[in-house]
């Protein structure tokens, strides 16, 4: 049996992680014009620290990161923690997109059915042998019941949400310079 070939992991997220660099310098520019560059300075002091502490294991950057976040008085923390948590749904959008960005990569050049799609399971289905007439009569008996949930601290604005929903629309604006066989059925 062959091994499934080596999928270039690098290149495929290559656009995810411009994705996430603009909107971080986006973020950071709007951090700076509204907080002042001391709050941008620190953030990104306590970003760069993180990233040479997890990536490299880094005794020292993780002893100026405590420093760092246990100087802060509680009116810049509060910044600080919003700044991060901004990058963070920022970059959850990014991360949204670039799913949207495989799936129509995948459309676009008609490959076999990707892991994890409901096509995927259909094909493996068959090859287990279990007819389409099986798969019928189990999905008319089925009974799907949604749960919805929520916290009290994930209640979000309308207006945050429309932000957001503008973040990802321009973000999909720059990956449209074609259409799949679906999105041209649906104009």
């Amino acid at each position: 049996m062959r091994s499934p070939p080596v999928v270039d992991t690098e290149y495929k997220d290559l656009p995810l992680r411009e994705d996430i660099r603009l909107l971080g310098r986006i973020l950071g520019d709007t951090v700076r014009e509204q907080s002042g560059k001391a709050v941008f300075d620190i953030v990104e002091r306590i970003r760069q620290s993180s990233v040479r502490f997890r990536r490299d294991e880094d005794i020292a950057a993780r002893r100026e990161l405590a420093e760092t976040l246990n100087s802060l008085p509680p009116g810049e923390a509060l910044q600080i923690i919003r700044a991060f948590s901004f990058f963070s749904h920022l970059a959850n959008i990014a991360e949204d997109q670039h799913h949207i960005r495989r799936t129509r990569a995948h459309a676009l050049t008609a490959t076999v059915p990707r892991e994890g799609t409901m096509a995927h399971a259909l094909n493996r289905a068959g090859e287990a042998g279990i007819s389409p007439q099986r798969l019928a009569a189990f999905f008319t008996g089925a009974m799907v019941m949604p749960v919805l949930t929520a916290h009290p601290t994930e209640v979000r604005r309308k207006s945050t949400i429309d932000r957001e929903m503008e973040v990802a629309d321009l973000l999909a604006e720059r990956d449209r310079p074609s259409l799949t066989a679906a999105e041209l059925d649906t104009n």
